[in-house]
């Protein structure tokens, strides 16, 4: 079964529908607490006890900080999580730029221990093939 490696396009939609969402989450919640206020406020108007309205005072504060308070857990957990998953992302690419890297430092050797091997074989065409290509080169520059 393949496993699913995110890439950082899919890791960057996956953080914009998070904010979305929080966006959304906190505006229902703004709407909900704005409600609270309303429903109070026309009880105000209805009841003039003090003492109720000290206590609805009261309850609407500690609903909007408990709302608060959630929505900024739901924020972090949600920014922690996709911090997990850019450094693993990160973990990842960087492993697989240190194997393709070694790989790529092997097959250099490899070259090189051919062209070693050749230019002792056939010294005269290697050097023929140098002035060539240095040659070639002048001509290159030469017309800049």
């Amino acid at each position: 079964m393949a496993e699913y490696n995110p890439t950082s396009n899919d890791m960057k939609k996956d953080a914009t529908a998070a904010g979305q969402q929080a966006k959304k989450d906190l505006n229902e919640g703004a709407k909900k607490v704005g409600d609270d206020i309303r429903d109070t406020a026309d009880k105000m108007s209805q009841n003039s006890a003090a003492g109720s309205l000290k206590d609805r005072g009261a309850e609407m504060a500690q609903t909007a900080r408990d709302t608060a308070q959630d929505y900024v857990e739901r924020a972090r957990e949600a920014g922690g999580e996709y911090a997990g998953r850019a450094r693993a992302e990160a973990e990842r690419l960087y492993q697989t730029s240190q194997q393709r890297a070694s790989e790529v430092a092997h097959y250099a050797e490899e070259r090189y221990d051919e062209v070693s091997v050749m230019v002792r074989r056939n010294p005269a065409q290697a050097l023929g093939i140098a002035a060539g290509i240095g040659f070639l080169v002048g001509l290159i520059l030469a017309r800049r």
